[in-house]
C-alpha cells in the first residue's frame, strides 16, 4: 500500500499596513537565521484557527496588536524536508480607535526571542517590494496595494455564526426555545473567542433561543459586551417574516463596527441570499448553497466596505469550529 503524503504544514501571518503623509506603508520582520525580511507569520499551534495564529505571530514578532481585514493571497512551497507548506494571509491594522477587540478577549502571547526575529520596520509599498526576499512574498503585497487603490482596505466583518452544537430535539423535552448546547457545543463557543477577536468584533446580535444566546456568551463576557438579543432571528419568527431578516442583515452590512450575529440552519438561506445581493459574482459564488450551509458553531466572515455602490461584501472566508468532541 502506497503511504500517504504528510499533512501540509499550515502557516498565518498578516500584511500589516498603515497611512504616513499620504503613503501606504506595510511592516516587515527580519530574521537573523536565514538573514531575510519577511511579513511576520508562523506556524499554526496545535488546534489554533488560521486567523487567531495571525494575529498572534504580528504580536509576538513586532509586539503590535492588530485586526485582521481582508484575506490575502496565500503562498504554498515545498520545505526541504519535502512536506508542502501552506501559509494563509490578511490585511491587518494596529487596533485602536475602537476597532480593536477588548483585551479581554485576546489569547495571551509571548514574544519572539532575538534570535528569531532581531528587528521590524514600516516600509513604503514600493520599498517593501523591492526589500521583501523571497520574490513569491510580493504577491500578497500586489493584492493589498490594489485593494488600497480602488479604495476597499479598509473593511469591517460582518460574522455570520451558527449556533454550536445544541441537544438532538428527540432528546430535549422542554420548550424549543429553551433547546441547549451539549458539551460540545460549550467548548465550540469558547473556542470561537480568539477567532472573534482576531476580526476585532465589537458587536453581538443573537437569537433569543438559549442556543444561540450561550454560543455567543463567552465572546461577549470575554470582551465586556452586551448582546443584543432578537426576537427576529428566531426560527419561529424567521417562518413568519423572512424579510425582517433580510432588512437586519442589510442594516448589519452597512453598519461601521464589526459584528457578530448568530442564527440557526433555517434561518441561513435568507441571510446568505442578502449578503449574495451585496456582492459580486465571484464572492457570491463563494457563500455555501446547500443544506446545512454551515456547520455547528462554523463562523462566515463577510468582508464589508464602501463601494460607488453603498457598501459590498468585498470577500468572504469560512472557519470551522477547532473544539473536537471528547
Amino acid at each position: 500500500m502506497k503511504a500517504s503524503s504528510p499533512a501540509p504544514v499550515q502557516a498565518a501571518g498578516a500584511l500589516v499596513w498603515r497611512l504616513r503623509a499620504g503613503h501606504l506603508q506595510v511592516a516587515l520582520v527580519h530574521r537573523p537565521r536565514y538573514r531575510d525580511w519577511s511579513w511576520p507569520k508562523g506556524k499554526l499551534d496545535p488546534g489554533e484557527n488560521a486567523p487567531v495564529a495571525a494575529v498572534r505571530e504580528v504580536e509576538e514578532e513586532t509586539g503590535m496588536a492588530v485586526v485582521l481585514g481582508l484575506p490575502l493571497p496565500g503562498l504554498e512551497y515545498r520545505l526541504s524536508d519535502g512536506r508542502q507548506k501552506v501559509v494563509h494571509y490578511w490585511a491587518a491594522r494596529v487596533g485602536g480607535r475602537g476597532d480593536d477587540a477588548p483585551l479581554g478577549a485576546r489569547p495571551p502571547v509571548r514574544h519572539a526571542a532575538r534570535t528569531e526575529i532581531d528587528a521590524w520596520e514600516w516600509f513604503d509599498v514600493e520599498d517593501a517590494a523591492r526589500r521583501v526576499t523571497r520574490g513569491a512574498d510580493r504577491r500578497p503585497l500586489d493584492s493589498l496595494v490594489e485593494a488600497h487603490a480602488r479604495g476597499r482596505l479598509r473593511t469591517r466583518a460582518l460574522v455570520v455564526a451558527r449556533h454550536g452544537q445544541a441537544r438532538k430535539r428527540s432528546l430535549w423535552g422542554g420548550e424549543e426555545a429553551d433547546r441547549p448546547l451539549t458539551g460540545l457545543g460549550l467548548r465550540q463557543a469558547a473556542a470561537a473567542v480568539p477567532v472573534l477577536a482576531a476580526f476585532g468584533v465589537g458587536r453581538v446580535v443573537t437569537s433569543r433561543w438559549e442556543r444561540c444566546t450561550a454560543t455567543v456568551a463567552p465572546y461577549a463576557a470575554a470582551a465586556g459586551l452586551e448582546p443584543q438579543v432578537a426576537d427576529v432571528l428566531t426560527e419561529a419568527r424567521h417562518d413568519e417574516s423572512p424579510a425582517r431578516v433580510g432588512a437586519m442583515v442589510r442594516e448589519l452590512i452597512e453598519s461601521p463596527t464589526d459584528t457578530v450575529v448568530c442564527t440557526h440552519r433555517p434561518v441561513l438561506p435568507t441571510v446568505l441570499g442578502v449578503l449574495a445581493e451585496h456582492s459580486r459574482r465571484h464572492v457570491a459564488d463563494a457563500l455555501p448553497r446547500e443544506n446545512p450551509f454551515l456547520a455547528p458553531a462554523e463562523l462566515l466572515v463577510a468582508h464589508t466596505g464602501p463601494t460607488p455602490r453603498g457598501a459590498r461584501v468585498l470577500a468572504v472566508e469560512r472557519h470551522t469550529s477547532s473544539a473536537t468532541a471528547d
